[in-house]
């Protein structure tokens, strides 16, 4: 019993000897933040100051063939957030999984435009509303370079709630910044299963600390007038290696029946080290397509990084 005992262990150690060759590491970051949010005078507001953590483990491992396989694991206030597993190829791009993350086709690129804190709809416009986005959940994608044009793909199988063989949703984003330096125009589309038809197109430019974007948005719904046709612009500043800002202005046609919703916002952001205050002040207009229903929305916040 002895030697069979002593066999085994020895095996065990040799195991985790030979395991230490592989060129794989895991890391665990997190963050903390401190929040006072203003929302519209007509709303119940309760207690203005809140709290939140988020979690993250990473790790990564080089494979034979020199391939790179990555995953991530998300959390919010100790929830799940989001997921991703990636095999980096090298010059044949990268392929992935993600889970409720927007890592490949139009979801990529569904806003473009440049912002130093958070999106001029974000908190105000309750449904967003003119973004072209399909069902994100176990999303298989790919990001690389043909020809000189930066490819996206994404293929959801069946869909949020889709039964057995039912429609999928899918979509493809194409890039390309060899016109000029700082220029980068844009297009993509897809489909949100059998429901909804996607569409996109955009121009960003860069010039030394300054960003601008422009960007167009169709979302197309199957059998019905509500069409959304969504039209963005916005620029951002980098003051100092410190301080950014930026604004930004959101309109969406609703369709037959509705007027515009317009949304507008500022953002402003400070970074010392690891610590990052930032101010946010959004509001929209006629949410929803709803005319006089309005809505803003006001947040300063201190986060923190570990």
């Amino acid at each position: 019993m002895k030697n069979i005992t002593k066999l085994g262990l020895t095996a065990l150690a040799g195991s985790l000897v030979a395991s230490s060759a592989f060129a794989g590491a895991m890391s665990v970051s997190g963050s903390a933040k401190i929040t006072h949010a203003s929302a519209d005078e007509t709303e119940v507001q309760g207690n203005s100051f809140s709290n939140s953590k988020g979690l993250s483990f990473s790790g990564s491992g080089e494979l034979d063939n020199g391939w790179t396989v990555s995953t991530t694991y998300s959390m919010t206030n100790s929830a799940f957030s989001s997921s991703q597993v990636t095999i980096d190829m090298g010059d044949q791009g990268t392929v992935g999984l993600w889970n409720n993350a927007n890592g490949a086709g139009i979801n990529k690129y569904s806003d473009v435009i440049p912002t130093a804190g958070e999106q001029v709809w974000d908190d105000s416009d309750t449904d967003d509303n003119g973004l072209p986005l399909h069902d994100n959940d176990n999303m298989i994608g790919y990001n690389g370079t043909l020809a000189g044009f930066g490819v996206s793909i994404a293929y959801v199988n069946g869909g949020s709630g889709a039964k057995e063989g039912g429609a999928s949703d899918s979509s493809w984003a194409l890039s390309y910044d060899g016109l000029m330096d700082g220029l980068t125009l844009g297009i993509g589309a897809g489909e949100n299963g059998t429901t909804q038809d996607l569409s996109t197109m955009y121009v960003k430019y860069t010039a030394g600390s300054i960003t601008v974007g422009y960007q167009m948005s169709e979302v197309d719904n199957t059998g019905s007038t509500a069409d959304e046709e969504a039209n963005h612009i916005g620029a951002s500043i980098a003051v100092n290696e410190n301080l950014s800002v930026s604004a930004g202005r959101h309109e969406v046609d609703m369709g037959a029946g509705k007027v515009d919703e317009e949304s507008t916002g500022f953002s402003a952001s400070y970074t010392m080290g690891s610590t990052t205050i930032g101010f946010v002040a959004n509001s929209t207009e006629n949410v929803a397509g709803t005319a006089a229903s309005d809505d803003s929305y006001r947040e300063i916040a201190v986060s923190f990084a570990f």
